[in-house]
This record gives C-alpha cells, sequence and structure tokens, in this order.
C-alpha cells in the first residue's frame, strides 16, 4: 500500500532562535580529544597502525641490524636511497612517526585501561542486577508450576535455587516484593578480568620493548675462523647503543672462532649452491660457567654474559700479503671479503697507508669458483659457494687515501678521488689476478703481492636485551588473557517464585548474555531441570 504524497514520517527539527549552544572551549576541546584517543576503536585502530608501520623495517635494511647492507643498498641505489633516507626509512623503529604511534597506542591503552579496571573493580564488590518485572523478554524463558500439594513437603524453592546457582559458581543475591521472591545469579566476570589482563600486558610490551630499547644494545664483529672478539666497544665493526646505554653494562667476555662448518646442495640440479647448514664452532670464555666450547647456528644462538650472539652470515677472507721491492712486508692480513649474491661472489677493499712509496688501495672481487658470467661478456663470477677454483681480481690505485685527515673511515669503502687508477677496467693496465699460492708484480713497481690460504669468516651479532624475560612473560600473558576473554562467557541467570492464587506456585526462569553466548539457553534449561527435580524429589537425567 503506497503512502499518500503529503505523508510526513517525522515532524522537522525546529530550530529556536531563543537557543544558543554552548561553544567548546580550550578545555572542552581537549576533554573530546582525549575521549577519542582514549576509545576501544582508536586503540584498535593504532595498534593496527603500527603493525603497518613496521613493515618496512622488514623491506629495508635497517642500520642497527645490518649496517652493511643499507651501505651496500646506498651504493646500488645512489639517488633512491638518500631519499628514503630523509623518511628514516633505514631507521624504522627509532623514527619520529614510528614512535609517535608508538606514543599515542601507549596514551590510548592507558586511557583505555584505568576506567576500565575502576568499573570492573566495582562491578566485582556490586551485587548482582535486580531480578527484572517481566522475565518473559528474557532469552530462554520457560516456566515450570510447582502444585500446591507439593509445596508442604518440598525446600524453599528460592533457597534451593540459590544453592544450585552457587554450585555452579554463579554469584548469587535475593529479591523479594508483594507477590513473588527471585534469585538474581551473575558468573563470568573472569571474562572481563582476561580482557583487562590482555591490555594491561599489551601496555607492559610496550614498556618492556621500549626499556629493554633504551638499556640494551646491538652490535656486529666480523670474526674470521682462528681470531677472537672482545666484548668492547673498539671491536665492534658497527655498535648501536640504546638511549641509555652505558660502556659499563658490557660483560667481559671473548670468543674465538674455531671454525666454520658449510654444506651446500649439490644433488638437486635445481638448487646447486643452496646452503643447507652453518655451523660456527667457538671456544668462549667469560664470567662464572661460560667458559668452554660452543656452537651457534642459524636461529641457535649462544647466549653469555647476558647477551644472545646470533650467526648472522658468513663469507670468505683472503690472505693478503703485500711486500716493498725490497722484499719486506709490509702489509699482511686476512681481509673479509663482502658477498654480493647467493653464489658468494665477494667485494672487498685493501688499504696500504705506510711502506711504499705511494698510498695504495685496491678494490678486489674474490671468487670462490670462477666461472664466465653469462650476463655480461667477458665478465667473471662465481659459479659455486665453495671453494673448488678460487680466483682473486684486484683493481689498483695509488695516491692519497685521505687516512691522514683524521676522519675515521670504514673499512668497507674507498675513496678514490684523490687517487689514480694503475690497473683495472679503464686503464692500460689488466686487473690483476691472483690463485692461492700466486704472487704478481704491483703496477709502477711498488712490489708485490701475494695470495695465500683463503679462510672463512662469521658475521656474528650481538644482541643485549635486559627487558627480554619480561617480554616474554607479557606476552604469554596476552595469549591466556585472549583465550579468558574468547571463551569465557558472561552470563546472567534468574530464578522467580511468582504465588498463584490457587496456593501453587509458578516458578520463572531467564537469562542474559553479555555479547555471543550459544549455551545461554542450555544453561538455563539445565538450571530449570535440576531446581524441578529437588523440588519434586524426582531424578535428574
Amino acid at each position: 500500500m503506497s503512502r499518500p504524497s503529503d505523508h510526513i514520517d517525522s515532524a522537522p527539527p525546529r530550530e529556536d532562535p531563543d537557543v544558543a549552544q554552548p561553544k567548546l572551549g580550550p578545555l572542552g576541546w581537549l576533554r573530546w580529544a582525549w575521549r577519542q584517543l582514549t576509545s576501544m576503536k582508536t586503540a584498535l585502530f593504532l595498534l593496527l597502525l603500527l603493525a603497518i608501520a613496521a613493515v618496512p623495517g622488514s623491506l629495508f635494511s635497517q642500520r642497527g641490524a645490518d649496517p652493511s647492507g643499507v651501505t651496500r643498498y646506498f651504493n646500488e641505489h645512489p639517488q633512491l636511497a638518500p631519499v628514503l633516507d630523509k623518511f628514516q626509512l633505514f631507521d624504522v623503529y627509532t623514527s619520529f612517526w614510528f614512535s609517535a604511534i608508538y606514543l599515542l597506542l601507549f596514551a590510548s591503552l592507558i586511557g583505555c585501561i584505568i576506567p576500565r579496571t575502576v568499573h570492573h573493580a566495582k562491578a566485582l564488590r556490586a551485587r548482582p542486577p535486580k531480578t527484572p518485572v517481566r522475565l518473559t523478554r528474557m532469552s530462554g524463558f520457560q516456566s515450570r508450576i510447582l502444585p500446591a500439594e507439593l509445596r508442604d513437603d518440598a525446600p524453599n524453592p528460592i533457597e534451593s535455587a540459590r544453592q544450585i546457582l552457587r554450585r555452579s559458581r554463579y554469584r548469587v543475591s535475593l529479591y523479594q516484593d508483594a507477590r513473588s521472591t527471585s534469585v538474581s545469579a551473575e558468573r563470568g566476570y573472569l571474562r572481563e578480568t582476561g580482557n583487562l589482563v590482555f591490555h594491561i600486558a599489551l601496555l607492559g610490551v610496550l614498556v618492556a620493548v621500549g626499556i629493554g630499547g633504551g638499556f640494551g644494545y646491538t652490535g656486529q664483529k666480523v670474526v674470521v675462523v682462528g681470531q677472537s672478539f672482545v666484548n668492547s666497544l673498539p671491536s665492534y665493526n658497527s655498535f648501536n647503543p640504546g638511549r641509555f646505554f652505558s660502556d659499563g653494562s658490557l660483560e667481559p667476555f671473548s670468543i674465538r672462532v674455531d671454525s666454520l662448518d658449510v654444506a651446500y646442495e649439490t644433488k638437486n640440479p635445481n638448487a646447486v649452491g643452496t646452503p643447507l647448514d652453518y655451523t660456527a664452532k667457538v671456544t668462549t670464555t667469560g664470567p662464572g660457567d661460560t667458559s668452554g666450547s660452543a656452537t651457534i647456528k642459524v636461529n641457535d644462538p649462544l647466549a653469555i654474559g647476558g647477551t644472545n650472539v646470533y650467526l648472522l652470515g658468513n663469507g670468505y677472507a683472503p690472505t693478503i700479503t703485500v711486500k716493498d721491492p725490497e722484499g719486506k712486508v709490509v702489509f699482511s692480513d686476512s681481509v673479509p671479503f663482502i658477498a654480493q649474491d647467493a653464489r658468494l661472489t665477494s667485494l672487498g677493499w685493501v688499504k696500504i697507508p705506510d711502506g711504499l712509496r705511494e698510498q695504495v688501495g685496491m678494490v678486489g672481487f674474490f671468487y670462490p669458483t670462477v666461472g664466465k658470467s653469462q650476463t655480461a661478456a667477458g665478465a667473471l663470477t662465481s659459479t659455486f659457494p665453495g671453494l673448488d677454483d678460487p680466483l682473486l681480481s684486484l683493481n689498483v690505485y695509488a695516491g692519497d687515501l685521505g687516512v691522514d685527515t683524521g676522519v675515521p673511515q670504514s673499512v668497507y669503502s674507498l675513496n678514490t678521488d684523490k687517487m689514480t687508477q694503475l690497473a683495472g677496467a679503464g686503464t692500460k693496465t689488466k686487473a690483476l689476478q691472483l690463485k692461492p699460492g700466486q704472487t704478481v708484480e704491483l703496477p709502477n713497481g711498488l712490489g708485490t703481492i701475494s695470495l695465500g690460504d683463503v679462510k672463512r669468516y662469521a658475521s656474528l651479532d650481538v644482541h643485549h636485551d635486559p627487558a627480554q624475560i619480561w617480554v616474554l612473560i607479557f606476552a604469554v600473558l596476552i595469549f591466556g588473557g585472549l583465550l579468558i576473554a574468547l571463551f569465557v562467557p558472561r552470563r546472567r541467570i534468574w530464578v522467580k517464585a511468582v504465588e498463584n492464587p490457587d496456593g501453587s506456585l509458578t516458578l520463572e526462569y531467564a537469562g542474559l548474555a553479555r555479547g555471543e553466548d550459544p549455551n545461554l539457553l542450555a544453561a538455563v534449561s539445565a538450571v530449570a531441570d535440576e531446581h524441578i527435580a529437588l523440588l519434586t524429589r524426582q531424578p535428574t537425567n
């Protein structure tokens, strides 16, 4: 049936010119902003936003965990990298935008938790709510009649209902009016307790992570097999302390890498060269019972001196010896070369500031198993990461290394602005190529260079987080609180006894759930059946 054309569903609002709405002052706007920030909807949104903000930290190398990766990215993307760096994408977890989300979430959770905790504490001390006048409107309503002839021998209906509900761990309270008496029961306060534990533990994780980041540190060190690492600031290749870090928090210990065992796939033609296992065998020296032999594997760190030492990677360190024209050794060391691909084609730098007629720098590629590149004509590459047919190729530069300026330099770079290239691409002299045991002449009669044995090195990451155990505890509490909040039902059940004119008694049963509770109707029926069976002395099923 269509409505008439002049039908109006509701009267239009009337505007009274004499009524003036009060304007929000600065305090009012602050109160409104605080209510918006401390709403649960905002807290969930900030939690989701924090998870999204952490994604770039897994997409880009971070200075705190992989400084060599950041350097490599700058070398490979010289135009894009500075732009990304302006947005702090290489320092995601200490960036201003990540910290802002972190602090807003912290404030939002505090604003959510405090009033809910106060309200829950009051609810725990309060009586269950008064029985509604009309139970017929409640879920699972049903009624039973207790005949007058059975009332004299039956126990008190309300008292017996009270005992049944208390045995089922309900909090109960009795109510009475002119025509009826009733018992009001409630259970499931643990659900809200679990909810609060979840949010408090989440706040605890944020606090623990903040404290751990402030007082902790991470450091990276490349250790050649046969050499040792001492836990002191000068020993690290890169070191990232927390805001409140002090040198005194470094526990004294040392790690000597005795061997590095690597296994590669050789049978599957589609996966030849894929690493199967890395195992570093080390000897540790430290306080207490931390001295002795140990192993470090990927995802199996070494715990020593309050730190976890992880095996992040490995590579090759060719032993290079340089002599002057008279045969005097001016440089001899195992130089770590940084892997550039899965086949361990590696890039390294050698600097010789003293001992020769000029300062000499070399940029070299090391090929564990040398072969011809399939993509670039005439170029060399490594065809297998194992040390089957090693070759070292070096471009040689002479001039000013810049080491006398007093400005610290990275060992993983070479500034050639004030140097002249003597050998390599773009010169008349080919790059120097050496196999283990070979010696070749340096250009311009500068001396000789020899390649000795090739050692492996382990890239170790030392991580100290004093709040690590607390993060674990709060994580367990988050999981436990979430399970309780999800699976403990919050429900109310009422039993009312109404006097009838013929002396009989009408017993009414009903329930109400907060949220979804598929077992509410069954719970009401179970209480009703047990109650009637008790009053009529009938056995229950």
